[in-house]
């Protein structure tokens, strides 16, 4: 399977944005999904995931209450809302997929079998 993401861009602080995740190949609905990103000098971070059903859902506390993460199966697409953007939230955003077994640890430290997409770059101003 392959992942593209599209939708970053340069904003203000306070606007929003939100990132789309297109995959193609594999069924996208066999796996979790999960958004990820990486600012200038750091470490890539967690941001959120779901499990495949979508019943499921994981934030960083970050973006708890401004960021949603939501999925369309039937579209193989997955989608990073994001409200009320920051500075902070300045990274590379790389979407993820990972198998349905993966135990949460190993979600927030993206460790194991995920495929990633190339990333996008949201840039926020003050």
């Amino acid at each position: 399977v392959q992942l593209v993401e599209s939708g970053g861009g340069l904003v203000q602080a306070g606007d929003s944005l939100r990132l789309t995740c297109a995959a193609s190949g594999r069924s996208f609905s066999e796996y979790g999904l999960g958004w990820f990103r990486q600012a200038p000098g750091k470490e890539r971070e967690f941001v959120a995931a779901q499990r495949r059903s979508g019943s499921t859902t994981y934030y960083a506390d970050s973006v708890k209450g401004r960021f949603t993460i939501s999925r369309d199966n039937a579209k193989g697409t997955g989608y990073l809302q994001m409200n009320s953007l920051k500075p902070e939230d300045t990274a590379v955003y790389y979407c993820a997929l990972f198998p349905q077994s993966t135990i949460l640890s190993s979600i927030y430290s993206a460790r194991g079998d995920f495929i990633w997409g190339q990333g996008t770059q949201v840039t926020v101003s003050s």
